[in-house]
């Protein structure tokens, strides 16, 4: 199965103490040998960081972005090296470049590509250009909930969300740089308009990603109407 799995940067946090990538590798050399992947690496903390520090400055938000898909190729290259033999050894920087890398078959691995395009829009796009059948959001949380679980005791966890639903549920979501949660506008039109098989699990524990590969019961599953 083709599938583009995107790993947020929690898996790569500040001084790279005792790095989630690591489960990853280990865990990606098994898949590879039943899926062809890509994986789609966030910037994190650090780009968070980053960006705080230029928008300190008065740097532009398109600057800021860059910034943030700079830190996030860097956490690619992390994975990638990590992968050795079981990846492509360079990092798309453009969809030419990704249609070319995953013929190879070997797992490709990439960050941002263009400023005002979150990772969770990049893997998207990532999976429309390469025919994936799934799409594995791995972030920080159990899945989607119908509010903020760390603000709102009564909210709940849902098994299934539409767009529309999940829409609503981060419109107050803000747009700037470095702001984005589980998913953007742009991530969620691409996943609508392509019919995209989207499971968000918590990649805090990396077996909830081979679940969602097995069609497990587990995350949030993003279904269309």
């Amino acid at each position: 199965m083709k599938a583009v799995i995107k790993l947020g940067g929690f898996a790569f946090p500040p001084g790279l103490d005792k790095p989630l990538v690591a489960e990853y590798v280990t865990l990606l050399r098994e898949l590879v040998r039943e899926h062809q992947l890509v994986v789609v690496t966030g910037g994190g903390e650090t780009a968070r960081s980053y960006i705080k520090a230029a928008r300190g400055m008065g740097v532009s938000e398109s600057l800021c972005d860059q910034l943030g898909i700079l830190v996030s190729r860097l956490n690619a290259r992390l994975l990638v090296d990590g992968l050795g033999e079981y990846a492509f050894p360079e990092i798309p920087v453009n969809i030419d470049e990704l249609k070319h890398y995953f013929a190879s078959g070997k797992i490709v691995g990439m960050g941002g590509l263009t400023p005002g395009h979150s990772t969770n829009a990049v893997a998207a796009i990532a999976a429309e250009t390469v025919g994936a059948q799934l799409f594995v959001n791995a972030t920080d949380v159990e899945g989607v909930y119908t509010s903020d679980p760390g603000k709102d005791k009564h909210a709940t966890k849902l098994e299934k969300v539409s767009v529309t639903q999940l829409t609503e549920i981060l419109s107050k979501t803000g747009m700037m740089a470095g702001a984005y949660d589980l998913m953007d506008p742009l991530a969620l039109r691409i996943i609508e308009r392509s019919k995209l098989s989207t499971v968000i699990v918590d990649g805090r524990k990396p077996s909830n990603v081979a679940q969602a590969l097995r069609n497990e019961n587990v995350g949030t599953q993003v279904v269309h109407k």
